[in-house]
């Protein structure tokens, strides 16, 4: 990991030095924005028509996708930082822990969206909803049920007194 510089409060930790499982990356997603810092706080910010590259070997896995109206979308935010664990996002009042927040910046940096699909030809999808920079490595694709997925009375505390 390159040498950086922490932000005031924040806190990292030492990696372990080797990993405990393996990904397939399935695809890549295409977006307009090359940098991190140009993408969207939160997919849910992005009204931007984005692309969902998804590999000619997995192509039988889309079967029936063109029936889905909305999909959860995961991917691997690879150039995050993985050993912050507190963290002082700009747009914060005070540092809070990685697993409290949304951020990239974890030491598993998984990240996901809910999307509306648009439109599926062959293996590309195109998508309404994501915050990742071009080119994000694609982990899995689910359909979203808002039956079981959503959760009305779901709430963040430090996130609604920091608003207060």
């Amino acid at each position: 990991m390159p040498h950086r510089r922490l932000r005031p409060g924040e806190v990292a930790v030492d990696l372990p030095a080797s990993y405990d499982a393996g990904l397939y990356f399935i695809g890549r997603i295409r977006t307009p924005w090359a940098r991190r810092e140009d993408c969207p706080k939160n997919s849910g910010e992005s009204q931007t028509v984005c692309t969902i590259k998804v590999g000619a070997r997995y192509a039988e896995g889309l079967r029936d996708i063109e029936t889905v109206s909305h999909l959860i979308v995961l991917y691997f935010m690879d150039e995050a930082p993985r050993d912050i664990l507190l963290q002082a996002p700009n747009h914060y009042k005070k540092p809070h822990g990685a697993f409290a927040l949304r951020s990239p910046a974890r030491p598993n940096p998984i990240a996901h969206s809910v999307v509306r699909l648009l439109r599926v030809d062959g293996t590309r999808l195109e998508v309404i909803g994501l915050d990742c920079r071009d080119g994000t490595p694609l982990l899995d694709i689910k359909p979203y049920f808002a039956s079981i997925d959503a959760v009305a009375d779901a709430t963040v505390g430090w996130h609604a007194d920091e608003r207060a």
